[in-house]
């Protein structure tokens, strides 16, 4: 049998053109097309000044930024995987290009962008899009700033009427010398440039809110130029020449090493800020618009895909390195773009300008471009990441990208910075304070920070100055414990308890420590001192006896070796109502202080969960674990298969339709997961049950779940595949393929296609491997229908 997938429910949760996002529908056609239309113009009128500026920054021929600006639009936003993002001249390749050109020359630096071109098809085709974001924030903001100081320097001499030198340190050094030797027309275009571009959005009044409608880049740079040309100034202004001598690459020349360390710089630099940029682009997405407006979130993968593809293409036509751009994709989402047709929209236009608009960019000083260009490298410092890294205590990593940045580049400037962040981390790792006070006859031993082996010393040191057979508290205020570690605080418990001692051990780490076997074999109790019971997921047939052990409660410890032996000996297992009983009591020792105050407080309120979540009655999904939820959270529909009948189906069960009734309609939950596992039973029972058998209650149930069999049959779906491997039997591509089945479903009862019209209510499917511990929630691709692993900030891996 083929296991296959759906398309219909793939594309309604995923939300693409055509379709619904979340259940919401989408508006018309037409709608949606004067919406694209409209941000193009406005994202077109941004970019078109903003590509000659950096085009200008980086000493390129000024058609080079145009080249890129049109290639970016058109196949970075057809290509790519964030249908809102716009590509464009990268700003954070400006100081990396100018470098390139001084050094290779122009013609090689576009033979440079498509070889990085390539070199992106093959990340994102090895699927490491993700691992980009791996690098520290500090890290990344930092380079952008140093990029930006970088930028503004150098632009500063042209607004000053200068020439820009080759380095950050030369253009510093040389501003006193252009300082005395101003240029007045160039100064007054550039300040009526910056006048104008940071006076734009104050404008008062109602002609002030017609005129904002207009992007601040143009309106400055227009300004400008017709102050300019009616004044007749005589200075600097952009020139294009022919396009029949525009220039196009050549084969590299120079040493191999730098080109091939020009080639990674490229790739690195640009793909880091198309996916980052591509991240920040769908959050201001999900904070500004509602569920059903909302284009399909970023696949990161096939954005750094289209980068590569564009990247190619402006190389080869003589264009400039291209990436993601953060100021031209909020301009497109803020416009009120729906699809991908606006960022195409927005390079066809610059196409058009490129070729019958060359007289009216002529007429551009240089000036009011680098004032342009200046202002958005001061703007690249950004105060609120500044803020960000100092309250993670990362503003020495942040400081010192930037410097390095600035003195040596961006490729220098990212390796020190990732070094410097590295020994920070190890610094951070390594310094623990561990501190003893005597309080009441009791010996307290404080460690705070995480206990690896460079901690050792300092813990054996102060372990070995408490007097045996004293009574002994240890607080472990920290996550993780290694392997020395715990075998030097195993190793003086020992001797510590055989000498009459007494000890408890509290704390984090307690459950953390770094893989011993006694460890694993230890209860949680131990962390509190009091108790040995295991931890609450642990399966019933493991539980321990729950007598406290002679003396010790660190793990595994105990103040006699026959101690010892009661804690690595459980007692007979208790089955029925004796493990039911056994059971409540740990609740009501452990469990219930810690929640009793959550679940008074939902007594007085009532329940106000905000997702329904329907999933198998199989006895190994633990909802509450796998969902990381509490009490109140989830409402919860369990039943053999996760199944939900169509309304009016033949021996339908009314209890499934009631309980999504009453929590849509009685509880507004948000949401509605339906959950499949791996190797259900009732899928099993599914696929192998023989026609014209006996009817039993089991086999009447397991008709709701034939119209999965039948969709896994056809030929009309798309494969169904789980974080892009196909699955490994016919089991699981139906249990894949019954997730998708019961979305459909859902959408037929008259409460959640209700709710989904007014776009209050989103559906989605996961699928939760048991064997691998693995959950995946469902994700469409471009030909087939994905299951992806979430890591734990929330995002795709």
């Amino acid at each position: 049998m083929t296991a296959t997938s759906p398309t219909h429910p793939a594309a309604e949760l995923d939300g693409k053109p055509g379709s619904t996002t979340g259940g919401a529908p989408r508006k018309s056609r037409r709608a949606d097309l004067h919406a694209d239309l409209s941000a193009s113009l406005t994202v077109f009128l941004i970019a078109l000044p903003l590509s000659l500026g950096i085009a200008l920054a980086t000493g390129a021929p000024l058609q080079a930024g145009l080249v890129a600006a049109a290639v970016g639009g058109i196949v970075a936003g057809r290509l790519g995987g964030t249908p809102l993002q716009v590509s464009g001249p990268a700003t954070g390749l400006t100081v990396v290009t100018a470098e390139l050109i001084q050094h290779y020359g122009w013609r090689t630096t576009c033979a440079i962008t498509v070889l990085a071109g390539c070199c992106q098809l093959g990340l994102a085709a090895l699927r490491t899009a993700r691992s980009a974001l791996v690098v520290s924030p500090a890290i990344v903001h930092g380079m952008l700033a140093g990029v930006g100081v970088t930028i503004a320097l150098a632009q500063l001499h042209i607004v000053l009427g200068g020439t820009p030198q080759s380095s950050a340190v030369a253009n510093v050094r040389g501003l006193p010398g252009q300082l005395a030797h101003l240029q007045p027309a160039a100064v007054g275009v550039s300040a009526l440039t910056l006048a104008v571009l940071l006076g734009w959005q104050r404008l008062p009044g109602r002609v002030g809110l017609a005129l904002r409608k207009v992007p601040a880049a143009l309106a400055a740079v227009a300004t400008a130029t017709v102050f300019a040309t009616l004044t007749g100034l005589t200075l600097p202004r952009v020139d294009l020449p022919s396009w029949r001598s525009h220039a196009l690459p050549e084969l590299p020349e120079g040493p191999v090493l730098g080109i091939v360390a020009a080639v990674l710089t490229v790739t690195l630099v640009g793909s880091v800020e198309s996916l980052l940029s591509a991240v920040a682009t769908d959050k201001l997405i999900a904070s500004q618009r509602r569920t059903g407006n909302r284009p399909p979130r970023a696949d990161l993968d096939r954005e750094l895909r289209g980068q590569g593809a564009a990247n190619i293409l402006s190389g080869a036509l003589g264009g400039l390195p291209v990436a993601g751009g953060a100021v031209r994709s909020v301009a497109n989402v803020k416009a009120g773009a729906v699809s991908r047709q606006s960022v195409m929209l927005h390079g066809l236009w610059v196409l058009l300008a490129a070729a019958l608009l060359v007289p009216v960019l002529d007429l551009i000083p240089l000036a009011a471009l680098a004032a342009l260009v200046m202002a958005l490298g001061v703007r690249m410092v950004n105060a609120t990441h500044l803020r960000t890294v100092t309250r993670h205590r990362e503003i020495t990593v942040y400081v010192t990208t930037i410097a390095a940045v600035v003195l040596g580049g961006v490729l220098e400037g990212v390796a020190i910075g990732i070094a410097v962040a590295v020994a920070i981390a190890l610094h951070r790792l390594a310094r623990t304070r561990i501190t003893v006070e005597v309080q009441g006859g009791v010996h307290r031993v404080w460690a705070r920070g995480q206990l690896t082996f460079l901690a050792v010393p300092r813990l054996s040191r102060v372990l070995n100055q408490i007097p045996p057979g004293g009574r002994v508290v240890v607080e472990l205020d920290g996550s993780f414990m290694d392997h020395a570690a715990y075998e030097t605080l195993q190793d003086w418990q020992d001797s510590h308890l055989v000498h009459g001692g007494s000890l408890e051990v509290t704390g984090r780490s307690t459950t953390r420590t770094g893989g011993a076997a006694r460890a694993e074999r230890s209860p949680r109790g131990a962390q509190r001192g009091g108790h040995h019971c295991c931890r609450p997921w642990t399966p019933w047939m493991n539980h321990c006896d729950h007598r406290p052990a002679a003396g010790g409660t660190i793990p595994g410890a105990a103040t006699a070796p026959d101690a010892m032996e009661a804690v690595e000996t459980p007692a007979p297992r208790r089955r029925g109502a004796g493990q039911l009983a056994s059971g409540i009591s740990a609740f009501q020792r452990d469990t219930a202080p810690h929640v009793r105050e959550e679940l008074a407080r939902l007594a007085r309120e009532g329940q106000r969960p905000s997702q329904l979540f329907l999933t198998c009655a199989d006895s190994r999904l633990v909802t509450s674990m796998i969902t990381a939820s509490g009490p109140g959270d989830l409402f919860t529909v369990r039943n053999v298969g996760n199944l939900v009948p169509l309304p009016g189906a033949e021996a339908a069960d009314d209890s499934v339709a009631a309980a999504i009734e009453y929590a849509v309609d009685v509880l507004k939950v948000d949401s509605i997961t339906v959950c499949g596992h791996s190797g259900c039973g009732a899928m099993q029972a599914l696929l192998n049950s023989t026609p014209g058998a006996p009817m039993t209650p089991l086999r009447r149930w397991l008709r709701h779940g034939l119209p999965s069999l039948e969709r896994m049959a056809s030929r009309h779906h798309r494969w169904a595949r789980i974080a892009g491997r196909l699955p490994a039997d016919a089991v699981e591509q139906l249990c894949l393929t019954n997730v998708v089945q019961q979305l459909e479903h859902l959408r037929a009862h008259e409460s959640v296609a209700r709710r989904l019209a007014e776009g209050t209510l989103e559906l989605h499917g996961m699928y939760f491997h048991v064997g691998e511990a693995q959950a995946y929630l469902l994700s469409e691709g471009d030909d087939f229908f994905d299951c992806r692993v979430f890591d734990s900030v929330g995002q795709h891996v």
